[in-house]
Protein backbone atom coordinates (compact mmCIF):
# COMPACT_ATOMS: atom_id res chain seq x y z
CA UNK A 1 0.00 0.00 0.00
CA UNK A 2 1.56 3.34 -1.11
CA UNK A 3 1.51 6.46 1.53
CA UNK A 4 -1.45 7.96 -0.64
CA UNK A 5 -3.66 5.16 -0.01
CA UNK A 6 -2.46 4.64 3.89
CA UNK A 7 -3.43 8.32 4.44
CA UNK A 8 -6.67 7.87 2.67
CA UNK A 9 -7.49 4.29 5.14
CA UNK A 10 -6.36 6.15 8.56
CA UNK A 11 -8.04 9.05 7.81
CA UNK A 12 -11.49 6.76 7.93
CA UNK A 13 -10.51 5.31 11.18
CA UNK A 14 -10.92 8.97 12.75
CA UNK A 15 -13.74 10.93 12.50
CA UNK A 16 -13.92 14.35 14.05
CA UNK A 17 -16.22 17.02 14.48
CA UNK A 18 -15.15 20.21 16.40
CA UNK A 19 -17.06 23.40 18.56
CA UNK A 20 -16.10 26.76 19.99
CA UNK A 21 -18.02 26.82 23.11
CA UNK A 22 -17.78 29.36 26.03
CA UNK A 23 -16.46 28.17 28.96
CA UNK A 24 -19.60 28.38 31.00
CA UNK A 25 -21.04 25.95 28.61
CA UNK A 26 -18.33 23.87 28.71
CA UNK A 27 -18.56 24.09 32.54
CA UNK A 28 -22.74 23.04 32.67
CA UNK A 29 -21.40 20.01 30.89
CA UNK A 30 -19.18 19.01 33.55
CA UNK A 31 -21.46 19.92 35.97
CA UNK A 32 -24.40 17.99 34.18
CA UNK A 33 -22.52 14.89 33.97
CA UNK A 34 -22.20 15.00 29.92
CA UNK A 35 -18.52 15.76 30.33
CA UNK A 36 -16.27 13.26 31.82
CA UNK A 37 -12.87 13.02 33.34
CA UNK A 38 -11.43 9.46 34.31
CA UNK A 39 -10.42 9.45 37.57
CA UNK A 40 -7.07 7.94 36.78
CA UNK A 41 -6.39 10.63 34.22
CA UNK A 42 -7.58 12.80 37.39
CA UNK A 43 -4.44 12.22 39.23
CA UNK A 44 -2.28 13.38 36.75
CA UNK A 45 -3.59 17.32 37.58
CA UNK A 46 0.22 18.59 38.28
CA UNK A 47 -0.25 22.33 38.01
CA UNK A 48 0.83 24.34 40.80
CA UNK A 49 -1.22 27.71 41.70
CA UNK A 50 1.44 29.76 39.38
CA UNK A 51 0.92 28.06 36.81
CA UNK A 52 -3.03 27.93 37.69
CA UNK A 53 -3.06 31.71 38.35
CA UNK A 54 -1.35 32.39 34.82
CA UNK A 55 -3.79 30.42 33.21
CA UNK A 56 -6.64 32.35 34.40
CA UNK A 57 -5.64 35.31 33.73
CA UNK A 58 -4.66 34.23 30.13
CA UNK A 59 -8.94 33.78 29.96
CA UNK A 60 -8.85 37.35 31.10
CA UNK A 61 -6.35 39.01 28.74
CA UNK A 62 -8.26 37.47 26.08
CA UNK A 63 -5.10 35.65 25.08
CA UNK A 64 -6.51 31.93 22.83
CA UNK A 65 -6.48 28.96 24.62
CA UNK A 66 -5.39 25.90 23.26
CA UNK A 67 -8.35 23.36 22.40
CA UNK A 68 -9.46 20.38 24.80
CA UNK A 69 -9.81 16.74 22.75
CA UNK A 70 -12.96 14.73 23.87
CA UNK A 71 -13.69 11.37 23.25
CA UNK A 72 -17.95 10.80 22.22
CA UNK A 73 -19.26 7.65 23.81
CA UNK A 74 -22.07 5.63 23.06
CA UNK A 75 -24.56 7.87 25.05
CA UNK A 76 -23.30 10.93 23.32
CA UNK A 77 -21.38 11.69 26.38
CA UNK A 78 -17.96 13.19 25.96
CA UNK A 79 -14.55 11.92 27.77
CA UNK A 80 -11.89 14.40 28.00
CA UNK A 81 -8.62 13.53 26.23
CA UNK A 82 -6.47 16.18 26.32
CA UNK A 83 -6.69 19.83 28.54
CA UNK A 84 -6.88 17.98 31.61
CA UNK A 85 -4.65 20.91 33.35
CA UNK A 86 -6.35 23.88 31.66
CA UNK A 87 -10.11 22.46 31.92
CA UNK A 88 -9.28 21.46 36.06
CA UNK A 89 -7.81 24.78 36.76
CA UNK A 90 -10.94 26.28 35.50
CA UNK A 91 -13.55 23.72 37.12
CA UNK A 92 -11.15 23.91 40.49
CA UNK A 93 -11.33 27.91 40.75
CA UNK A 94 -15.02 27.97 40.03
CA UNK A 95 -15.35 25.32 42.73
CA UNK A 96 -16.87 22.34 40.97
CA UNK A 97 -14.21 19.74 40.27
CA UNK A 98 -14.29 16.18 41.62
CA UNK A 99 -10.94 14.42 42.68
CA UNK A 100 -10.21 11.06 41.53
CA UNK A 101 -11.79 9.32 44.37
CA UNK A 102 -15.02 11.68 44.59
CA UNK A 103 -14.02 14.26 46.86
CA UNK A 104 -14.87 18.00 46.56
CA UNK A 105 -11.54 19.88 45.54
CA UNK A 106 -10.85 23.43 47.74
CA UNK A 107 -11.54 26.00 45.27
CA UNK A 108 -8.07 27.49 44.29
CA UNK A 109 -7.05 31.11 45.36
CA UNK A 110 -5.49 32.77 43.31
CA UNK A 111 -2.34 34.62 43.01
CA UNK A 112 -0.85 38.17 41.44
CA UNK A 113 0.75 38.39 38.47
CA UNK A 114 2.77 41.26 36.64
CA UNK A 115 -0.23 42.32 34.82
CA UNK A 116 -3.38 41.63 37.13
CA UNK A 117 -1.43 41.93 40.82
CA UNK A 118 -5.19 42.90 42.23
CA UNK A 119 -5.90 38.72 41.41
CA UNK A 120 -3.64 37.98 44.60
CA UNK A 121 -5.88 36.13 46.95
CA UNK A 122 -9.25 36.50 44.54
CA UNK A 123 -11.69 33.68 44.92
CA UNK A 124 -14.51 32.47 42.39
CA UNK A 125 -16.90 33.24 45.14
CA UNK A 126 -16.79 33.73 49.47
CA UNK A 127 -16.62 30.37 51.06
CA UNK A 128 -15.24 31.75 54.56
CA UNK A 129 -14.54 34.84 56.79
CA UNK A 130 -11.80 36.54 54.75
CA UNK A 131 -12.18 35.33 51.49
CA UNK A 132 -12.57 37.79 48.94
CA UNK A 133 -14.37 37.23 45.62
CA UNK A 134 -13.94 38.39 42.06
CA UNK A 135 -16.18 40.10 40.84
CA UNK A 136 -19.33 39.64 38.89
CA UNK A 137 -18.19 41.17 35.73
CA UNK A 138 -15.23 39.48 36.17
CA UNK A 139 -16.89 36.15 36.87
CA UNK A 140 -18.95 36.84 32.87
CA UNK A 141 -15.87 37.37 31.25
CA UNK A 142 -14.61 34.10 31.97
CA UNK A 143 -17.75 32.26 31.54
CA UNK A 144 -18.06 33.68 28.42
CA UNK A 145 -14.29 33.29 27.17
CA UNK A 146 -14.58 31.25 23.71
CA UNK A 147 -12.74 27.27 23.81
CA UNK A 148 -12.33 24.71 21.40
CA UNK A 149 -13.42 21.88 22.02
CA UNK A 150 -12.21 19.22 19.23
CA UNK A 151 -14.24 15.69 19.59
CA UNK A 152 -13.41 12.00 18.60
CA UNK A 153 -16.80 11.04 17.17
CA UNK A 154 -17.91 7.31 18.25
CA UNK A 155 -17.78 6.42 14.69
CA UNK A 156 -14.17 6.86 14.85
CA UNK A 157 -12.25 3.10 15.03
CA UNK A 158 -12.06 2.40 18.56
CA UNK A 159 -8.56 2.35 18.82
CA UNK A 160 -8.28 5.66 17.45
CA UNK A 161 -9.27 6.80 21.17
CA UNK A 162 -6.25 5.47 22.29
CA UNK A 163 -3.87 6.67 19.89
CA UNK A 164 -4.78 9.87 20.06
CA UNK A 165 -4.90 9.66 24.04
CA UNK A 166 -0.94 8.72 23.86
CA UNK A 167 0.07 11.21 20.78
CA UNK A 168 -1.68 14.41 23.00
CA UNK A 169 -0.58 13.74 26.04
CA UNK A 170 2.98 12.58 25.59
CA UNK A 171 5.27 14.48 26.87
CA UNK A 172 2.55 17.02 26.84
CA UNK A 173 2.03 17.61 30.48
CA UNK A 174 5.09 16.30 31.90
CA UNK A 175 3.92 12.78 31.37
CA UNK A 176 5.56 9.74 31.38
CA UNK A 177 5.20 7.36 28.76
CA UNK A 178 3.72 4.69 31.26
CA UNK A 179 1.74 7.48 32.86
CA UNK A 180 0.05 7.79 29.59
CA UNK A 181 -0.21 3.85 29.40
CA UNK A 182 -1.61 3.66 32.50
CA UNK A 183 -4.83 6.02 31.74
CA UNK A 184 -4.76 3.86 28.15
CA UNK A 185 -4.83 0.69 30.08
CA UNK A 186 -7.89 1.62 32.42
CA UNK A 187 -9.81 2.92 29.19
CA UNK A 188 -8.96 -0.56 28.15
CA UNK A 189 -9.31 -2.73 30.75
CA UNK A 190 -9.14 -1.88 34.70
CA UNK A 191 -8.38 -4.73 35.90
CA UNK A 192 -5.46 -5.36 33.64
CA UNK A 193 -4.15 -2.09 34.72
CA UNK A 194 -4.70 -3.32 38.43
CA UNK A 195 -2.54 -5.96 37.78
CA UNK A 196 0.37 -3.94 36.86
CA UNK A 197 0.19 -1.98 39.62
CA UNK A 198 -0.35 -4.28 42.60
CA UNK A 199 2.73 -6.40 41.14
CA UNK A 200 4.62 -3.37 40.62
CA UNK A 201 4.25 -3.44 44.39
CA UNK A 202 5.74 -6.97 44.97
CA UNK A 203 8.31 -7.10 47.52
CA UNK A 204 10.60 -8.96 45.55
CA UNK A 205 10.23 -7.29 42.46
CA UNK A 206 10.97 -3.52 44.36
CA UNK A 207 14.00 -5.26 46.16
CA UNK A 208 15.74 -6.65 43.13
CA UNK A 209 14.64 -3.62 40.76
CA UNK A 210 15.80 -0.79 43.19
CA UNK A 211 14.44 1.95 41.67
CA UNK A 212 14.60 5.85 42.49
CA UNK A 213 12.26 7.34 44.13
CA UNK A 214 11.67 9.85 41.12
CA UNK A 215 11.06 6.82 39.08
CA UNK A 216 8.68 4.96 41.26
CA UNK A 217 6.65 8.67 41.13
CA UNK A 218 6.78 8.57 37.24
CA UNK A 219 5.61 4.88 37.13
CA UNK A 220 8.54 3.15 35.95
CA UNK A 221 8.33 0.04 38.20
CA UNK A 222 4.74 -0.83 36.60
CA UNK A 223 6.40 -0.47 32.50
CA UNK A 224 8.93 -3.07 34.24
CA UNK A 225 6.09 -5.51 34.67
CA UNK A 226 4.82 -4.41 31.73
CA UNK A 227 7.62 -5.47 29.64
CA UNK A 228 8.08 -8.38 31.61
CA UNK A 229 4.63 -9.54 30.43
CA UNK A 230 4.90 -8.25 27.04
CA UNK A 231 8.35 -10.09 25.84
CA UNK A 232 6.61 -13.34 27.37
CA UNK A 233 3.01 -12.40 25.36
CA UNK A 234 3.72 -10.19 22.46
CA UNK A 235 6.60 -10.96 20.55
CA UNK A 236 9.12 -7.71 19.64
CA UNK A 237 8.30 -6.80 16.06
CA UNK A 238 11.73 -6.25 14.51
CA UNK A 239 12.83 -2.60 14.06
CA UNK A 240 9.43 -0.93 16.22
CA UNK A 241 10.56 1.50 18.51
CA UNK A 242 10.01 0.40 22.73
CA UNK A 243 7.45 2.59 23.37
CA UNK A 244 5.41 1.94 20.75
CA UNK A 245 5.56 -1.98 20.93
CA UNK A 246 4.81 -1.07 24.75
CA UNK A 247 1.59 0.69 23.35
CA UNK A 248 1.12 -2.02 21.09
CA UNK A 249 1.45 -4.76 23.44
CA UNK A 250 -0.33 -2.89 26.29
CA UNK A 251 -3.60 -2.66 24.40
CA UNK A 252 -3.53 -6.22 22.80
CA UNK A 253 -3.03 -7.81 26.07
CA UNK A 254 -5.53 -5.55 27.72
CA UNK A 255 -7.68 -7.08 24.99
CA UNK A 256 -6.88 -10.62 24.82
CA UNK A 257 -8.78 -13.62 26.53
CA UNK A 258 -6.12 -15.97 25.20
CA UNK A 259 -3.85 -14.93 28.82
CA UNK A 260 -4.16 -17.14 31.84
CA UNK A 261 -3.27 -14.10 34.28
CA UNK A 262 -3.46 -16.21 37.03
CA UNK A 263 -0.48 -18.15 35.58
CA UNK A 264 1.19 -15.59 34.16
CA UNK A 265 1.05 -13.59 37.51
CA UNK A 266 2.22 -16.98 39.52
CA UNK A 267 5.29 -17.13 36.73
CA UNK A 268 5.95 -13.40 37.61
CA UNK A 269 5.87 -13.67 41.10
CA UNK A 270 8.38 -16.88 41.02
CA UNK A 271 10.92 -15.51 38.77
CA UNK A 272 11.36 -12.09 41.40
CA UNK A 273 11.09 -14.31 44.16
CA UNK A 274 14.22 -16.74 42.89
CA UNK A 275 16.10 -13.41 41.87
CA UNK A 276 15.74 -12.41 45.37
CA UNK A 277 16.96 -14.83 47.17
CA UNK A 278 20.03 -15.00 44.88
CA UNK A 279 20.74 -11.14 44.71
CA UNK A 280 18.67 -9.37 45.98
CA UNK A 281 19.33 -5.39 44.88
CA UNK A 282 22.21 -6.52 42.91
CA UNK A 283 20.61 -8.19 40.17
CA UNK A 284 20.04 -6.30 37.48
CA UNK A 285 23.84 -4.72 38.00
CA UNK A 286 26.87 -4.70 36.65
CA UNK A 287 29.49 -7.25 37.43
CA UNK A 288 32.67 -5.88 37.15
CA UNK A 289 34.68 -9.23 38.01
CA UNK A 290 34.97 -9.16 41.89
CA UNK A 291 31.27 -7.17 42.72
CA UNK A 292 27.69 -6.37 41.13
CA UNK A 293 27.82 -2.36 41.46
CA UNK A 294 26.30 0.65 40.06
CA UNK A 295 22.89 1.43 38.79
CA UNK A 296 19.94 -0.62 37.50
CA UNK A 297 20.51 -1.44 33.56
CA UNK A 298 17.32 -2.21 31.81
CA UNK A 299 19.38 -4.60 29.25
CA UNK A 300 20.31 -6.97 32.03
CA UNK A 301 16.41 -6.47 33.83
CA UNK A 302 15.55 -7.47 29.68
CA UNK A 303 17.79 -10.26 29.94
CA UNK A 304 17.80 -11.89 32.71
CA UNK A 305 13.74 -11.43 33.89
CA UNK A 306 12.32 -12.94 30.84
CA UNK A 307 15.35 -15.54 30.50
CA UNK A 308 14.47 -17.02 33.77
CA UNK A 309 11.05 -16.14 33.68
CA UNK A 310 11.44 -18.89 30.41
CA UNK A 311 13.36 -21.41 32.42
CA UNK A 312 11.69 -21.20 36.08
CA UNK A 313 9.95 -24.66 35.60
CA UNK A 314 13.33 -25.96 35.57
CA UNK A 315 14.87 -23.99 38.47
CA UNK A 316 12.16 -25.30 40.16
CA UNK A 317 13.68 -28.60 40.23
CA UNK A 318 16.70 -27.80 41.83
CA UNK A 319 17.35 -27.13 45.66
CA UNK A 320 17.52 -23.63 47.09
CA UNK A 321 21.02 -23.86 47.24
CA UNK A 322 21.22 -25.16 43.53
CA UNK A 323 18.82 -22.38 42.79
CA UNK A 324 21.08 -19.36 44.13
CA UNK A 325 24.10 -20.78 42.77
CA UNK A 326 23.14 -21.16 39.11
CA UNK A 327 21.39 -17.80 38.67
CA UNK A 328 24.34 -15.62 40.33
CA UNK A 329 26.88 -17.81 38.03
CA UNK A 330 24.58 -16.66 35.42
CA UNK A 331 24.35 -13.38 35.87
CA UNK A 332 28.29 -12.77 36.23
CA UNK A 333 28.52 -15.15 33.45
CA UNK A 334 26.45 -13.09 31.07
CA UNK A 335 28.88 -10.39 31.32
CA UNK A 336 31.41 -12.67 28.75
CA UNK A 337 28.36 -13.35 26.73
CA UNK A 338 29.25 -12.17 22.98
CA UNK A 339 25.42 -11.22 21.95
CA UNK A 340 25.27 -9.84 25.52
CA UNK A 341 27.97 -7.26 25.44
CA UNK A 342 27.56 -6.62 21.47
CA UNK A 343 23.67 -5.30 22.74
CA UNK A 344 24.13 -4.02 26.21
CA UNK A 345 25.98 -0.59 25.78
CA UNK A 346 24.74 2.82 26.10
CA UNK A 347 25.18 3.34 22.60
CA UNK A 348 23.05 0.72 21.50
CA UNK A 349 19.35 1.59 20.22
CA UNK A 350 16.52 -0.30 21.82
CA UNK A 351 15.44 -1.63 18.90
CA UNK A 352 18.67 -3.98 18.33
CA UNK A 353 19.02 -4.62 22.06
CA UNK A 354 15.31 -6.05 22.11
CA UNK A 355 15.93 -7.69 18.59
CA UNK A 356 19.45 -9.45 19.85
CA UNK A 357 18.87 -9.84 23.56
CA UNK A 358 15.43 -11.55 23.93
CA UNK A 359 16.18 -14.59 21.34
CA UNK A 360 19.44 -15.35 23.10
CA UNK A 361 17.75 -14.89 27.03
CA UNK A 362 16.03 -18.33 27.17
CA UNK A 363 18.37 -20.57 25.94
CA UNK A 364 21.26 -18.46 28.12
CA UNK A 365 19.00 -18.87 31.63
CA UNK A 366 18.90 -22.68 31.09
CA UNK A 367 20.06 -24.45 34.42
Amino acid sequence: MGLEAEIKSARKEIVSDGYDMSVGEVINLYKDGELRINPEFQRLFRWDITRKTRFIESILLGIPIPPIFVFQDEDGGWELIDGLQRLSTILEFVGLLIGPDGEKIEPSTLEGTNFLPSLANKRWQVLSEGDEAIDKPVQLQIKRARLRVEILLKESDENAKFELFQRLNTGGAHLSEQEVRNCVAVMVNLDFCNLLRDLSEFEAFVTTTSQTTNALKKQAGVELVLRFFAFRNYPYEKGLDVHEYLDKALVKMSKSNQIDWEQEKECFEKTFTLLNAALGNRAFKRWDGNSFTGKFLMSLYETIAFGLSRNIAAYEELGQEDQIETITSKAKEIWTNPVFERNSGAGVRGTSRLSNLLPMAEDFFKP
